[in-house]
């Protein structure tokens, strides 16, 4: 089906981002609404729903919102909540980066393959089965990400879960199976939704949450992806050796291959893209190392003293604390920040050498591990405004890379109704 007007929605981690888009990929609107304030350890998914029926009321402020053909939604990777049949929560949800859950691991680890995306105590499956232990009384009915909840709040039924959000639940994202041995940690397969593919159309908006919200009955429902795979299809890299290194807190680092590569001793996992495998991993580098070492307002000053094409001799290895993942799968790697020179901007300067070096090894591992080679480098994050840093990466790594326009998930999501 052609639409012409799609409304991508970004459940992240702060709040709900909106935006609806037109075929291509034109803005016509975008709204945000902040996440109303919530404990870690007692999250309600409810107010979930009232952070994304806020942002559409503010989106019908710029638009006729019966000019929406079709929905989806992206949420962030591995957070999870257990609802009843009428999709009221169970439990609390639990985010993304909630951990500590070593009992369930070690259930996990008897049964799950070794090594594999599950294994972990603040892997998502883990999560799962301390949800359904929280929930004694057996009410629970569906086990659903963040994405799959506020799609079946639309629908008012459950609708299941894209290949994305479901991999690091377990499932297997060529088959959108899940495997028979889940069953065996205590998990009843029950629980589990059912998996397709990103953009699969599910459904329809339920009359009385079209009256309310003021969008139009007939409005479609399709499966999303997680956040940081929309922000990826943003920027427009969905062209094999397409590639896209996020330069935040730490290094994450993507390329459309076409062979699927799951290592996860490298932390390296792939996710479907179409007709294509994004592989992606992440180093312990990053924007985080910098802002150890200097203020915003230093680095872009000293940032400007450097040139580039010089090199320092300077061999480092930045990071902040001992352990990296890729593309050094070593939990105790020693940072390598010796010798530091007097001068800030040639300290600065090994720096941001150091994690060129990285940026490259990690893209070469991707390479030696199967999947494509890069042959050009989008980048988004706080890093991608640093034209010194654009520079030094380019040199090293040795093809194009250049600053992304866009990287907005909420946008990301929204083509999906169009593939």
């Amino acid at each position: 089906m052609t639409y012409a007007l799609a409304l991508g929605i970004d459940l992240g981690t702060s709040g709900v981002r909106a935006a609806a888009v037109r075929p291509g990929g034109r803005i016509v609107a975008m709204a945000k609404s902040p996440h109303l304030p919530q404990p870690n350890d007692d999250i309600d998914a409810r107010l979930w729903w009232q952070a994304v029926v806020t942002c559409v009321n503010k989106l019908g402020e710029s638009l006729n919102l019966q000019e929406i053909d079709a929905v989806a939604i992206d949420g962030t990777s591995g957070t999870l909540v257990l609802v009843d049949e009428s999709l009221e929560p169970v439990t609390p949800a639990l985010m993304y980066n909630s951990k500590g859950f070593e009992a369930e691991a070690e259930r996990i680890s008897a049964f799950a393959p070794d090594p594999h995306v599950t294994q972990g105590s603040n892997s998502a499956l883990a999560r799962a089965l301390y949800l359904h232990y929280l929930d004694a009384d057996g009410r629970g009915k569906h086990l659903l990400h963040q994405a799959d909840y506020i799609l079946a709040r639309f629908a008012m039924q459950n609708l299941g879960s894209d290949s994305n959000n479901a991999l690091k639940t377990g499932c297997d994202p060529e088959t959108c199976d899940w495997p028979d041995w889940i069953a065996e940690t205590g998990l009843p397969p029950g629980l589990l939704p059912c998996v397709a593919p990103p953009g699969t159309n599910v459904g329809y908006i339920a009359p009385e949450v079209a009256n309310s919200l003021g969008l139009r009955p007939d409005l479609a429902l399709h499966l999303g992806t997680t956040d940081s795979i929309a922000a990826h299809m943003a920027t427009g890299a969905l062209s094999l050796g397409d590639a896209v290194t996020s330069l935040g807190t730490t290094m994450v680092l993507k390329v459309v291959s076409e062979q699927r590569i799951d290592a996860p001793n490298y932390g390296l996992y792939s996710h479907r893209l179409g007709n294509f495998w994004l592989v992606g991993g992440a180093s312990n580098t990053g924007g985080g190392v910098l802002l150890h070492y200097f203020t915003p307002t230093e680095l872009e000053k000293l940032s400007q003293q450097i040139d580039p094409t010089q090199d320092t001799g300077l061999d480092y290895y930045p990071l902040i604390h001992p352990g990296e993942r890729f593309p050094i799968p070593d939990p105790e790697l020693t940072p390598r920040l010796t010798p530091q020179p007097n001068s800030p901007s040639e300290f600065l300067h090994g720096l941001f050498e150091g994690m060129a070096r990285i940026e490259a090894q990690a893209y070469k591992r991707l390479v030696e591990l199967g999947a494509q080679a890069p042959h050009k480098i989008l980048t988004v994050g706080g890093g991608a405004q640093n034209q010194t840093w654009q520079a030094i990466r380019r040199l090293h790594i040795g093809v194009p890379v250049e600053k992304s326009e866009t990287s907005e998930a909420c946008i990301g999501v929204a083509n999906l109704c169009f593939s």
